[in-house]
């Protein structure tokens, strides 16, 4: 089965032809915003038959914790929650729009970012507020990532020959960055929340912010929800310390002794080595710690950094394995309890393994 992956980002519309045996066999990513159906079209008739076509979509609210065959009445569904995630959905289903004129008989799955975190059990699940609040409008945890996390935990497995008991925190981080605390192949925990927004600091993303901060700035400097919005997302984190987004630059200008490239690091790492040991906690211990992600994977600063603090979760680097490492590696001491992996981040064969157990079991 020859499956097209689609997979529509805040930067890129990405394509990929992945063979039977999950190779890939053609690829593109085309700029977004500004991608056309003409090119997506182009694209599509030089990679030749298509099976069956994946498509990651970000949220799947509390109706999707499921792959699911996309029918009019799926699509539909997905429309409707639009608003859940009004920066991310409609990107997906813009590709969705695009795929389905170029492909209208070939079958098509939708894979969601959401699904994987259906499990998490109540307790990391449910916020604190008035119940009335939470039925009327559903709201509790949703987190996202979730095909990345699935795939790097499910990576992990294969590369340390393990089983599904075996507890692994991943830490998808990227221009959005998330953890997830994963146990016998399930979420049980993971840092974002009801939105993205919530967890760890991001490239633009605040990642959690006092609630009470943001009433205050609100009641008594009257900044609008829609300048918060814009704030949270676009100028904050590591853009809203440093100056810049780009982790590459936060580095070499720490390392040169810039004070607030240093700071917005310190202040990075420091949720992220927290973050890592609460997931740590959601399972009693870890077994395994892995990196995944454009920052994950190529940014051994940071995980040399994240990791000096968790010495006392059985977490220890080996220098030499942590700064040479390239695609899917171990990165940890000898004889460490918690075993340490960069894994590279590949959502085309997590959303593949997902339409292949759809489509035929």
């Amino acid at each position: 089965m020859r499956i097209l992956v689609v997979n529509a980002g805040s930067s890129s519309l990405k394509l990929r032809l992945l063979d039977d045996g999950d190779q890939v066999i053609a690829s593109e990513d085309l700029p977004a915003p500004g991608w056309k159906r003409t090119d997506v079209a182009r694209t599509i008739a030089s990679y030749g038959p298509v099976d069956a076509v994946g498509h990651r979509i970000v949220h799947g609210g509390t109706e999707f914790s499921e792959p699911v065959v996309i029918d009019s009445a799926v699509e539909a569904r997905l429309r409707a929650l639009v608003d859940l995630a009004p920066l991310h959905q409609p990107k997906s289903l813009a590709a969705l729009d695009a795929v389905n004129e170029i492909l209208p008989d070939v079958p098509a799955v939708a894979c969601f970012d959401t699904a994987f975190h259906s499990t998490i059990p109540a307790a990391a699940a449910t916020y604190a507020l008035p119940a009335e609040w939470r039925a009327k409008w559903g709201l509790r945890r949703f987190g996202f990532h979730g095909l990345s996390h699935a795939y790097a935990s499910r990576r992990a497995i294969e590369l340390l020959n393990r089983t599904d008991s075996f507890r692994v925190v991943t830490c998808h981080l990227g221009a959005g960055a998330s953890l997830a605390a994963v146990q016998e192949g399930r979420s049980v925990d993971t840092t974002m929340g009801f939105t993205p927004l919530e967890g760890l600091v991001m490239a633009t993303r605040s990642g959690s912010v006092d609630p009470g901060l943001l009433l205050w700035l609100e009641e008594h400097e009257r900044v609008t929800p829609p300048e918060l919005a814009e704030a949270l997302e676009h100028r904050s984190g590591l853009l809203g310390l440093a100056g810049t987004a780009d982790m590459r630059e936060v580095l070499s200008r720490a390392e040169a002794g810039d004070d607030e490239a240093e700071l917005a690091l310190d202040v990075y790492v420091h949720r992220l080595r927290a973050e890592i040991a609460s997931m740590a906690a959601a399972m009693d211990g870890t077994d395994a710690l892995v990196f995944t992600g454009g920052v994950g994977e190529n940014a051994p600063q940071v995980r040399r950094r994240a990791t000096e603090g968790l010495a006392f979760l059985g977490v220890e680097l080996d220098p030499a394995h942590n700064s040479a490492a390239r695609e899917d590696t171990e990165i940890g001491a000898d004889d460490t309890r918690v075993r340490t992996l960069v894994v590279t981040a590949r959502e085309d064969l997590q959303i593949s393994h997902e339409v292949r157990r759809v489509l035929h079991g």
